[in-house]
């Protein structure tokens, strides 16, 4: 038997390394496909995602390494797509990839919120707003707006800052409601900082624009506010 020449060894080991990458490959898919929610680990859900945009090669240790960068499976998913492709083995049709995880996850906890009474339905609101605000690095105030059914008319982004009368007019936000129709409204901001206990600016600036929404027969729900730790609802505290 004639012995193999050199040149004929790399290729033989790329020939390999793309049969292992596929089975690797097909036995997460048929572990996905098998096993439910939880057959597979974070690391190998943003493995599989990677698929899409990196046709050949062991997507792995990219995985690995954005979990080790940013912390968890959501944090990767929320993150900015610049930090992304600061990861090695990261470009746009990867970083793309994810996002648009992101974002049917944004429009599925959404829909949710639109075709039900926002108060009858309070966990799904809760779940739209952790998916869209948890993971943000600014601070966000946001207005959602109720019709006397307590469906959702108008989630408006008031802006980004601190929530303050320099950044949110008690006026302002009722004279809103007054010109699209709403009889209600809740209010959500979150806190980058992780933990979503309230300020006490938090509790002034929420205590002003229900008393100038109780003066024209506008009413403030709650008060949400959003941290990678949880939420609190200054209603549930008995703060509004």
């Amino acid at each position: 038997m004639n012995e193999r020449t050199q040149d004929e060894l790399p290729g033989l080991a790329a020939s390999k390394q793309a049969h292992d990458g596929a089975g690797h490959r097909a036995r997460l898919r048929k572990r996905l496909l098998d096993g439910g929610a939880e057959a597979l680990a974070d690391y190998e859900v943003l493995e599989y995602l990677l698929f899409a945009a990196q046709a050949r090669g062991d997507t792995k240790p990219v995985a690995k390494a954005l979990i080790k960068r940013f912390g968890s499976l959501a944090a990767v998913l929320n993150a900015d797509p610049g930090a992304l492709r600061n990861v090695d083995g990261m470009g746009d049709a990867s970083a793309a990839s994810l996002k648009i995880v992101a974002l049917a996850a944004r429009r599925m906890a959404r829909s949710e919120v639109e075709q039900k009474p926002v108060l009858g339905s309070w966990q799904a609101l809760l779940d739209y707003l952790a998916i869209d605000m948890a993971h943000l690095t600014v601070e966000r105030v946001r207005v959602l707006y109720l019709n006397a059914q307590n469906r959702l008319v108008l989630d408006h982004h008031v802006g980004d800052g601190s929530i303050d009368e320099a950044a949110i007019h008690p006026r302002e936000v009722i004279r809103k409601a007054l010109d699209i129709g709403a009889t209600a409204l809740i209010l959500v901001h979150n806190h980058p900082s992780g933990s979503p206990e309230p300020s006490r600016a938090d509790i002034q600036i929420t205590n002003r624009i229900a008393e100038a929404g109780r003066l024209l027969g506008i009413v403030v729900h709650d008060h949400v506010i959003i941290g990678r730790q949880g939420h609190v609802s200054l209603k549930a505290k008995g703060l509004i």
